[in-house]
């Protein structure tokens, strides 16, 4: 004797499906998109945009990061020029006491030779 827990689960489902109408099926099908695919093209036309916006932001942080770049370059130019003048100020300091140093000197010559 075959129990209740002796039959397979899947027995007699085939006979108990009524005839499926492929018309009803085409039009169910059309109905589910036609539902669902106008919240579907405005998600992804909103998507598109976000993605170009994101595009926009992307080409915007990159001007600004090479305008910070630029600012930097500056800053060290400015830091090369101060640096250029502090040596240029020691370089006249040194010429000047070359030059008081040459008078120094030819005065000694001249007054060794009057001697």
């Amino acid at each position: 004797a075959v129990g209740p827990s002796d039959a397979s689960p899947d027995e007699g489902v085939v006979e108990d499906l009524p005839l499926i109408d492929e018309k009803a099926v085409e039009q169910l099908t059309e109905g589910l998109i036609s539902h669902y695919l106008p919240d579907l093209q405005r998600s992804k036309s909103a998507l598109q945009e976000l993605t170009q916006n994101q595009v926009v932001l992307l080409e915007t942080l990159e001007q600004e990061i090479s305008k910070f770049k630029e600012c930097n370059s500056i800053l060290d130019i400015n830091a090369l020029f101060s640096e250029a003048k502090h040596y240029h100020n020691k370089l006249v300091n040194i010429r000047n006491e070359m030059m008081t140093l040459h008078e120094k000197t030819s005065k000694l010559k001249v007054s060794g030779i009057n001697t």
